[in-house]
């Protein structure tokens, strides 16, 4: 009676605690909250104090004082900032839970399927300390998979390639287990690098964290256009020899070549995952193909390149961007029955 009533007072939610990107997802109402995994800290007398948290810390990125620091409290899909992410979490919290005073909410939040129990023991307490009632963690793939509407507690095998901002996830899920599960060093963040690099290699101009970002979205492509050249875009940065600010024009064959090594890692983990799978499960996937989802499944080209790579068929997500906030929702809305997938608590 006092859980239901306490379920009742409390706003409980799901949270995709992204390197990238963090969304709250709050029982009943769906998605509330999609922004950067960004913290803006000052030093004031040895203490560091929050100036700013996701939107509004994103904008200050690569244009603070030395006194003041933008940074990530999240790598690769781990808390590398232990106290930063735990005032990041505890906003997030605040800005959807308004009403203050009542039960204290439960939170199921997603993990790497990677990560060690020091990684979810720290991510654990940090929702703890912002002040939730009880946590459950679930492992990113299968949060994904379900988010996607993948039957992952039948009988059958599905494969799902997770693309998030730091970590590429790919898992065969069945019985509402993870039977095989990989997670390479390889995202969103690691494309804008390599684009980073091959305009200063190449060009010999630096451009930011935003710019290269800007650059994979709008004419990134995982395969070279069939024109040569493709789409075209005008980038600015700083000239590396004059030291002055320069302008130039990228086309989509230059980023599909700047992209071959992140894209090469994502398809030799597919090809790793589907030879070291039992038939029965290589049968269905043969069946059903491979589902892509995170923020990557978006760039141009990629579902054609592991179909060659791989001769399956291969899908996006319909949302891919919100998969793994959709299905950790779906486990919150649906506890009782889904609590099966969830993994250790500590």
């Amino acid at each position: 009676m006092l859980t239901g009533l306490l379920g009742f007072f409390s706003t409980d939610m799901a949270i995709d605690l992204g390197t990238a990107n963090t969304l709250v997802y709050l029982k009943g109402r769906g998605i509330v909250l999609n922004e950067p995994s960004v913290v803006v800290l000052k030093e004031v007398k040895g203490r560091r104090e929050v100036l700013a948290v996701g939107d509004e810390a994103k904008l200050m990125l690569g244009r603070t004082p030395d006194d003041i620091h933008a940074i990530r409290p999240l790598r690769n899909g781990v808390i590398a900032d232990f106290d930063v992410a735990e005032e990041m979490i505890k906003h997030f919290i605040r800005k959807v839970h308004n009403r203050r005073g009542l039960a204290a909410p439960q939170i199921i939040v997603c993990v790497p399927s990677g990560s060690t129990v020091v990684d979810r023991r720290a991510i654990h307490q940090s929702c703890a300390s912002a002040g939730a009632r009880r946590v459950y963690l679930v492992e990113e793939p299968m949060a994904a998979a379900i988010g996607a509407g993948l039957p992952v507690t039948e009988p059958t095998g599905s494969l799902i390639v997770d693309i998030g901002g730091g970590t590429t996830e790919v898992a065969v899920l069945a019985l509402g287990g993870v039977v095989y599960a990989r997670s390479v060093l390889v995202g969103g963040d690691k494309m804008d690098e390599s684009i980073a690099t091959y305009i200063r290699q190449h060009h010999k101009v630096a451009i930011g964290e935003a710019s290269a970002e800007r650059v994979k979205k709008e004419i990134g492509t995982a395969a070279v256009p069939k024109d040569g050249e493709g789409k075209m875009l005008t980038v600015r940065g700083r000239d590396l020899i004059n030291g002055v600010p320069k302008e130039l024009i990228l086309s989509e064959v230059q980023i599909a070549e700047a992209l071959t090594e992140p894209i090469g890692q994502i398809v030799g983990a597919v090809k790793t995952a589907l030879e070291n799978i039992a038939p029965e499960l290589a049968a269905d996937i043969v069946d059903k193909g491979i589902m892509l989802t995170g923020g990557g499944a978006l760039l141009g080209n990629l579902h054609l390149v592991l179909r060659q790579a791989t001769g399956l068929p291969v899908f996006t997500a319909e949302d891919p961007l919100s998969c793994v906030a959709l299905g950790t929702g779906r486990c919150l809305e649906d506890l009782h029955s889904l609590k099966s997938v969830l993994v250790k608590s500590y």
